[in-house]
């Protein structure tokens, strides 16, 4: 892990650092005693800059990583260079929680912008493990709506066309935004380049280009500055044929990220 620089220690006067952790979750959401528990676990948070790979494909680790702020995404690099983003990371996702049992991961996990990072120890986690069974399950949902989540990435970029595929991808994105409330009824921020979102949907540049501007013209959605603005939520989430179950979002959160009241 390549240190761009070390924050001051955790301190309960900040802003919880596990606010966002299984907020908005349908498996509820953490008590004051679980949050304490798991931040004093955080052994120091640290921030590191856009672009910088913060876990490496086969390099043994014996910490697990919560993004606090910032985007973080998980990507594999091909053989001709090409890489391709397997996943996108918000505040509040454990990325790499799966590396405590795995010990490597089999691919990298970087800073899509600049982005702050709260570290546990495995040994801490191993303590939890054993005395915290309540936090253990929430711990092993986490891994699972990973999983869930790569299962629909993997559907995404073969069982739709381009155009659904990106407004997939966008509804996605509102939906987990707006569960940590870093959304509203208009849209959300989203510090991609058409670049990395035709890595997360298989596309080219151009290709890409041609579907932001039909959505555009559909009256769906705009993107431009890093934000996405949606004109027509139910609309969009036609086109992208978005289902919001596998995110196991709370109920009002589900319906909201539809189009519902």
């Amino acid at each position: 892990m390549t240190v761009l620089h070390a924050s001051s220690p955790v301190t309960k006067t900040a802003p919880r650092i596990t606010r966002n952790l299984l907020r908005n979750r349908s498996i509820g959401e953490l008590s004051n005693a679980e949050r304490d528990i798991l931040e004093t676990a955080i052994s120091e948070t640290r921030t590191f800059r856009a672009g910088n790979t913060v876990v490496r494909h086969g390099v043994e680790v014996s910490i697990s990583t919560l993004l606090i702020d910032g985007l973080m995404s998980r990507h594999i690099d091909t053989r001709d260079g090409k890489r391709h983003l397997v996943g996108v990371h918000l505040p509040g996702d454990f990325v790499d929680l799966h590396a405590y049992a795995l010990r490597k991961l089999d691919h990298d996990v970087g800073a899509l912008t600049d982005i702050t990072v709260g570290l546990i120890p495995h040994e801490e986690l191993d303590r939890i493990l054993v005395d915290h069974p309540g936090i253990t399950k929430r711990l092993w949902f986490l891994s699972l709506l990973d999983a869930a989540m790569h299962r629909q990435w993997l559907y995404r970029v073969s069982g739709l066309n381009a155009l659904a595929r990106v407004a997939h991808f966008f509804c996605e994105m509102n939906a987990r935004m707006l569960a940590i409330d870093a959304a509203d009824e208009s849209g959300f921020s989203l510090p991609l380049t058409q670049l990395e979102i035709g890595e997360v949907c298989s596309l080219t540049n151009v290709h890409v280009c041609r579907v932001l501007r039909q959505l555009r013209e559909l009256g769906l959605c705009t993107f431009r500055s890093s934000r996405v603005e949606i004109s027509n939520l139910k609309g969009l989430v036609a086109a992208g044929n978005f289902q919001p179950d596998y995110l196991y979002l709370s109920e009002r959160v589900a319906r909201r990220a539809t189009g519902g009241a």
